[in-house]
């Protein structure tokens, strides 16, 4: 009995360590996910000594193999190695939600930016999602298609999107990279080093997947079946979710396409949000907290943000949680590894797309507006200004553009 109160003791103990690290980095960790995955270096690795660097490294690769919002992967991993499924729970909460509170009380907010002044700051965060996307697009093709093979698949992403410019032209655009990486992107390396110990049985983890892939299926055909908004809502955040490669700022098309053309938000509003989710900390993916609250019809509201959230997150915390039993043996496939390859370089290229049209011929309409933009790149990208100051400069070049006008 005693002992069963001392393990009670330490897991509630190891419980609340999670939560206090982990809220301290939701309310300081800004500048996207690479960031985030140094922050979560520097004070679970190094000074709290949580897991080894080589454990560290081969969580990353495993985040970074799969889809999902890769330093939300990670953190719910590193509170489930630390204090159970209490601990991934208590991790995600404590670095997503101080986000999605600030987004929600934005996006509640709106009916404030309806005068010429709200207009010009909303103008002004379109303008920040230019330049955010285009650092995006720059970074990752450096990283993901720095080669004649990756380019080119890149580049087929691009054209297939041209021409299909939906929901089903951004998956063909994925299998294709996929086929294609298989075939010409063998010589990729992308082994990880280390060894990952994982407290989950296999059995467990084929559950796991097994609901993964039952929800990405079955929700299509259960909104057809039952008429819910609530339940329709969930499965384009759960689908969105489900299929991001190459982290967050790749859910840009895929929401774009379930949540404007069908005319549930309109696009200046989703292209503010997503400029409003660079300002403030935490995981990019919190800006559905911002777009389940806007939606219309409902539900929206604080139960429209809860709904979205938890769909935009579920998928990928339970393919890390299926998969994680199997990686040390599935990351030594060389298949495996060349169809990723191949999948984030059409990644590059769906983002490139995206980049054009919505956010460049939503925001950028005259020559002031394309020099606001590209001032906003280079602060980013040259001057490596943190993305809530270039937040800040932006807006106010905005407004003061309009007042000159």
């Amino acid at each position: 009995m005693a002992a069963e109160q001392f393990d009670q003791r330490q897991e509630a103990n190891a419980a609340g360590e999670v939560f206090r690290a982990f809220l301290k980095l939701g309310l300081t960790s800004f500048g996207g996910p690479i960031a985030h995955l140094g922050y979560f270096r520097d004070e679970l690795v190094l000074r709290r000594r949580w897991l080894s660097e080589a454990a560290y490294a081969d969580l990353i690769a495993l985040c970074q193999f799969l889809p999902g919002p890769a330093s939300s992967q990670v953190g719910f991993a590193l509170g489930y190695l630390r204090g159970g499924l209490a601990g991934a729970l208590l991790a995600w909460a404590a670095f997503t939600l101080p986000s999605a509170a600030l987004l929600l009380a934005f996006a509640l907010g709106a009916d404030a930016f309806g005068g010429p002044m709200g207009q010009d700051l909303i103008h002004g965060l379109k303008l920040v999602a230019v330049a955010i996307v285009a650092q995006a697009v720059w970074g990752m093709a450096r990283t993901l298609a720095p080669d004649r093979e990756r380019a080119t698949i890149a580049l087929a992403a691009v054209i297939i999107l041209v021409f299909v410019p939906t929901a089903l032209g951004q998956l063909a655009a994925i299998g294709a990279g996929a086929v294609a990486g298989t075939l010409w992107c063998r010589r990729v390396d992308q082994r990880a080093a280390g060894h990952l110990p994982v407290p989950i049985s296999r059995r467990a983890g084929m559950l796991l997947l097994a609901l993964f892939f039952g929800l990405l299926l079955g929700l299509p055909a259960m909104v057809a079946w039952w008429s819910l908004p609530g339940l329709a809502l969930f499965e384009v955040f759960y689908r969105a979710g489900a299929l991001v490669f190459g982290g967050g700022h790749v859910v840009l098309p895929l929401l774009e396409t379930r949540l404007v053309e069908p005319g549930w938000v309109t696009p200046d509003a989703f292209l503010a949000g997503y400029g409003a989710a660079q300002a403030v900390p935490g995981p990019l993916f919190t800006v559905a907290a911002y777009l389940g609250a806007i939606v219309e019809p409902g539900p929206d509201g604080l139960s429209g943000a809860a709904i979205a959230l938890l769909g935009i997150f579920l998928p990928g915390m339970l393919l890390l949680m299926g998969v994680l039993p199997f990686w040390d043996r599935l990351r030594h496939y060389n298949g495996a590894r060349a169809a990723m390859a191949g999948t984030n370089a059409a990644v590059v290229g769906i983002l490139g797309a995206a980049l054009y049209h919505p956010v460049w011929t939503s925001a950028v309409a005259s020559p002031a507006d394309f020099a606001v933009a590209l001032a906003a790149f280079v602060l980013l990208t040259a001057w490596k200004a943190p993305p809530w100051l270039v937040v800040a400069v932006t807006l106010l070049a905005s407004v003061a553009l309009a007042l000159a006008a």
